[in-house]
């Protein structure tokens, strides 16, 4: 699928699992990344570790992370004018010691960030009707209390993105809110601009990426508070974080074709696993097939450029 020579994760090389295989603890870890303490800043480390169904797999995408960071890196640089970030830099030459000495590992899948206070929820925009989306749609008509249109159909566009968050659960599942219920948890004025944000970024980011090719059919944000002014932070836009599909795949009421980790939650749901028991490694063929979707997203996304041209 993907022929350029820039793209990371060939067939043959080790996917990066975390920072203990290089002798440094992480000062914290998540499901599939990690981060170190700089005192002032954070080092945050994408690994090519992969989850599905809050469960971390295996299985390894090799190169995988590298994409993710370098698309979130992207999307970043570009929505500085639009909100403050946490990004600061990517080049791992600034590292001290011992990370600068593993500097080619890290290359591309680190960033050092600015430490922010983190709001607690997950600020879920949908442009399109998919996934949990449409199976609450089907049984209520509305999704997080916002009340759609009768009879649309999976896959489809709304008549205009929404905004449905949920709570922000480091351990097990994430719980849909109404945007009633996050006024309440995080206060009416804050609540107010994360939708707004929320919705400003996405609109924006989608927009340019159907010029590209792609379109971002849901995904989520993360804010913090930095130095009392709302931030973007984690990971934006990324194949991880929102559904990509090619915009040629789209429409007609048929499934499209992902280019995010749906194609690897899809051989897990065909498969015998119960989603109890610990999970199956992934054959090969579906990790080489997962590593070309993320290599293609990021090259119809970004051209090779480091920020957007809007």
């Amino acid at each position: 699928m993907d022929q350029s020579p820039r793209a990371p994760g060939r067939a043959g090389v080790d996917a990066f699992m975390g920072l203990e295989t290089l002798g440094v603890p992480p000062t914290s870890r998540g499901k599939v990344r990690e981060i170190v303490d700089l005192g002032d800043r954070l080092l945050l480390i994408a690994t090519d570790r992969l989850s599905a169904f809050d469960v971390v797999l295996p299985t390894g995408i090799p190169g995988r992370g590298v994409v993710l960071s370098r698309i979130s890196a992207f999307w970043l640089r570009g929505f500085a004018e639009v909100i403050p970030t946490h990004f600061l830099s990517d080049d791992v030459s600034a590292l001290p010691e011992p990370l600068r000495a593993h500097g080619p590992v890290l290359a591309g899948r680190s960033m050092v960030v600015r430490k922010a206070e983190r709001i607690e929820a997950e600020c879920i925009v949908r442009g399109y009707l998919a996934g949990s989306g449409f199976a609450e749609y089907q049984k209520t008509g509305e999704i997080c209390g916002v009340k759609l249109p009768p009879g649309l159909s999976e896959y489809q566009k709304l008549p205009e993105p929404i905004f449905t968050p949920t709570t922000k659960a480091d351990e097990g599942h994430d719980q849909p809110m109404t945007f009633s219920e996050l006024r309440e948890a995080v206060g009416g004025e804050l609540a107010d601009d994360l939708r707004r944000v929320s919705l400003e970024v996405y609109a924006r980011g989608s927009a340019y990426a159907e010029r590209r090719g792609i379109v971002i059919a849901d995904t989520k944000f993360e804010f913090g508070m930095i130095g009392g002014e709302l931030a973007l932070i984690d990971e934006v836009l990324t194949p991880d974080s929102s559904r990509f599909w090619p915009a040629e795949s789209v429409g007609a009421g048929r499934k499209p074709v992902s280019l995010d980790k749906q194609f690897v939650r899809d051989f897990l749901l065909a498969s015998d696993w119960d989603r109890i028991s610990p999970p199956p490694a992934l054959p090969a063929e579906i990790v080489e097939k997962t590593g070309e979707r993320y290599r293609m997203a990021e090259r119809l996304l970004t051209g090779g450029a480091v920020a957007p041209a809007w």
